[in-house]
């Protein structure tokens, strides 16, 4: 699983021409999920994501996380994440997730952000053509990897 936590100030996504997600202060997340990743996988890469204390405290330093800062979250789902490369230009997604598997793990992960974290948790759409607006604070970009958690 592969997780692209970014910092914002605001984010939403748009789909034909419809907000249909929005957040203030807190993280916009691209979730990237293969088929070896496990509702276990999920709960790794949350626990890891939730705790980053990457918002700045009153002294300027990293050091308050997202629950500190009543932040909310915005996810949504980005298969692209597992683009291999290696060969020509154009990029291969075989090591993407099967759609119906990792939809069911993006789902989970929102559930589980929303009731086991109580994070404000906004959404894309699974599968659909989005239009992602974000303001990052910083910038400050995250990549997690669960293969290196």
């Amino acid at each position: 699983m592969k997780l692209v936590i970014q910092r914002v100030t605001e984010a939403s996504v748009e789909i034909e021409k419809e907000i249909v997600g929005r957040v203030g202060k807190g993280f916009l997340v691209l979730f990237g999920a293969c088929g070896d990743d496990t509702t276990e996988t999920v709960d790794k890469v949350l626990k890891k994501m939730t705790g980053l204390r990457i918002f700045e405290d009153e002294q300027g330093k990293t050091n308050l996380a997202l629950s500190d800062v009543g932040g909310a979250i915005l996810l949504v789902s980005q298969f692209t994440l597992y683009a291999d490369c290696k060969k020509g230009n154009r990029p291969s997604f075989f090591k993407s997730g099967d759609p119906a598997h990792a939809k069911e793990l993006y789902e989970y992960a929102i559930t589980q952000l929303r009731d086991v974290y109580h994070i404000h948790t906004e959404t894309g759409e699974f599968g659909a053509d989005m239009k992602v607006s974000l303001v990052n604070d910083g910038p400050f970009t995250i990549v997690l990897d669960s293969s290196e958690l």
